[in-house]
């Protein structure tokens, strides 16, 4: 995977990251890989505005990854008083499987923990994601035993097409 270049996103690449994002969980284009949430969320999976807002932060990151100047995969960190909070994590739907995602978790952990001296990653994940769990747990990520709701009605975060989605927040040490 030596061909792979990490940098971080600018405004100029907010066009290039939502079609990223949406293909990766949202809509028939989401069942080519296996990190889809179509079958639970319809709807948007990244709204513009928050997009724009998260790039434009002094605590914020969103990490891109390219092949041959394509993007391929991208993720948010956010700096919340020493916790890294790692989110947004797409992989192109055809790519996934092949290792990009693990070297992007790689390369987000070594930043949060040289860059901001983060101590610890945290993110959330909708619970009834098991296989995606089992993933980051082989990762040395653990589960908290700690939920958040999901933001229903909220549509900047999809369409839920069912009642009981929550959020689990996992957490791993760095460092």
């Amino acid at each position: 995977m030596t061909d792979l270049t990490f940098r971080t996103a600018t405004l100029a690449d907010v066009d290039a990251i939502i079609p990223l994002v949406e293909s990766a969980y949202r809509g028939e284009a989401s069942r080519k890989g296996w990190t889809t949430e179509a079958d639970f969320l319809d709807g948007q999976r990244i709204d513009r505005q928050l997009l724009i807002e998260l790039i434009k932060r002094d605590d914020a990151r969103v990490i891109l990854v390219e092949r041959d100047a394509e993007l391929i995969a991208c993720c948010e960190l956010q700096n919340q008083q020493g916790i890294a909070y790692f989110g947004m994590f797409s992989v192109a739907p055809e790519g996934q499987g092949n290792g990009v995602g693990n070297h992007l978790l790689i390369e987000a952990e070594r930043f949060a923990a040289r860059e901001w001296q983060c101590r610890e990653m945290s993110m959330t994940v909708i619970d009834i994601r098991n296989e995606l769990i089992a993933w980051y747990e082989r990762r040395g990520y653990r589960r908290t035993g700690v939920f958040k709701p999901f933001p229903y009605g909220d549509e900047r975060f999809g369409i839920p097409r069912r009642d009981d989605l929550r959020f689990e927040v996992l957490s791993k040490a760095l460092g």
